[in-house]
């Protein structure tokens, strides 16, 4: 009984040691069978088919062409179409005091409000550009990180729609996993007259990812793209933004969730934080989402298990030393966490160490997280880093 090594070998022994295979004849007849098959058994052994006499039919060649060209199209039938991204546009938090929350990020990072929706909503730019942090009233609900919203192309309501359905996502109120829906949002909510859509679809989780056009700014206007010009913020603000980085999601089936993503936006791979922990690339350089157990907040050894949702998310800055950024948020009210367990409370800063076995820099690549007000996990890192190895986290190689 042959091992798989002595299986491997004999096959390699017959391969070298069978006779050569009898050279095709000089005359070649070409019919539509040709299109599937090896160079071998159509072009002469001396390559020169200028040279070779190919005795093809009028008739056999109008029939043949049509399946050889069609044939890459037949291969993607069975494939879906896909929507493609172009980034974060935004993230929304539902917050207890939304006076105070403006106060806090405002104070902070000296983020202007590029639109407000009616007076219970307002969205404070993050950098340049449209990009935006969403703070809305949490009311009755608890304080909570509640969708992210991706920019895409081709923004169109109906051509959205049949895309989704192909991926098993049916419209409807309620919410309910794999649900899409369209809030058309009036001018007494910052809308354009006619309504601005905004279109949302909860993932096998529940998880709302909103998709707008890459111009959007939560203003007026059909594509929510009029924006007056931005309210400054009555404040400097101690650490400038430069971009939005990730989201890290706590869900119940993390290969499931990847699925669903990689099927329906077709991210791809841009690192690993360890065996089977990818990062996948929304469309703009070194953004990304991660898709995780629902553990505690990272860098909370031993905190409670949560239901699935957004656990933090990323914002990127120039020229980040940990150091003098924790200088920063302890110059403003933010303390060191120490070793408290669970989930970490309001106004606290800590540093995980990620090392090389989920991926960082042999000798840790740090991630710097802190608190707001309504204990809501902020991760602050270098404008390069893009979840990988190195210590700025800046390697990705996958």
């Amino acid at each position: 009984m042959l091992t798989v090594v002595d299986t491997a070998s004999a096959r390699i022994k017959n391969w070298k040691t069978a006779p050569p295979a009898a050279p095709p004849t000089k005359k070649l007849v070409w019919d539509s069978r040709d299109a599937v098959r090896s160079p071998e058994t159509w072009v002469s052994p001396k390559g020169d088919v200028m040279k070779d006499e190919f005795t093809i039919s009028r008739r056999r060649l109008l029939v043949s062409l049509p399946a050889f060209v069609m044939a890459p199209r037949a291969l993607l039938q069975g494939r879906k179409p896909q929507i493609q991204a172009r980034g974060i546009n935004h993230v929304t938090l539902q917050v207890s005091d939304l006076k105070r929350s403006l106060d806090f990020y405002q104070g902070l990072f000296g983020m202007p409000v590029i639109s407000r929706q009616g007076t219970t909503e307002l969205n404070l730019r993050v950098g340049d550009g449209t990009q935006f942090l969403g703070l809305s009233s949490a009311r009755s609900n608890a304080p909570n990180i509640n969708h992210i919203c991706l920019a895409v192309e081709n923004f169109d309501i109906d051509r959205l729609k049949s895309i989704l359905r192909q991926h098993g996502i049916t419209e409807g109120e309620a919410p309910e996993p794999m649900r899409m829906r369209v809030r058309m949002r009036g001018p007494e909510a910052g809308g354009a007259k006619e309504g601005t859509a905004e279109f949302s679809v909860r993932d096998p989780d529940g998880l709302v990812v909103q998709l707008q056009d890459a111009r959007y700014c939560g203003g007026a206007g059909v594509l929510g793209e009029v924006c007056s010009q931005p309210e400054p913020s009555p404040k400097k603000g101690l650490i400038r933004l430069r971009d939005w980085n990730h989201t890290t999601n706590f869900v119940s089936d993390p290969e499931r969730s990847r699925k669903f993503y990689q099927d329906l936006f077709g991210f791809r791979i841009q690192a690993y934080q360890g065996p089977g922990s990818p990062v996948f690339n929304v469309g703009k350089s070194g953004q990304f989402l991660v898709w995780g157990g629902g553990g505690g907040a990272r860098g909370g050894a031993g905190a409670a298990a949560r239901s699935a949702g957004i656990n933090h998310f990323c914002w990127t800055m120039e020229n980040f030393d940990p150091e003098k950024v924790i200088k920063t948020l302890e110059s403003y009210g933010i303390k060191p966490r120490g070793s408290a367990q669970g989930a970490p409370p309001p106004l606290v800063h800590y540093i995980s160490m990620r090392m090389e076995n989920r991926g960082g820099a042999k000798e840790g690549t740090p991630e710097l997280y802190f608190t707001d007000p309504d204990g809501l996990a902020v991760q602050l890192q270098d404008a390069k880093y893009c979840g990988g190895g190195g210590v700025l986290g800046d390697v990705c190689t996958a």
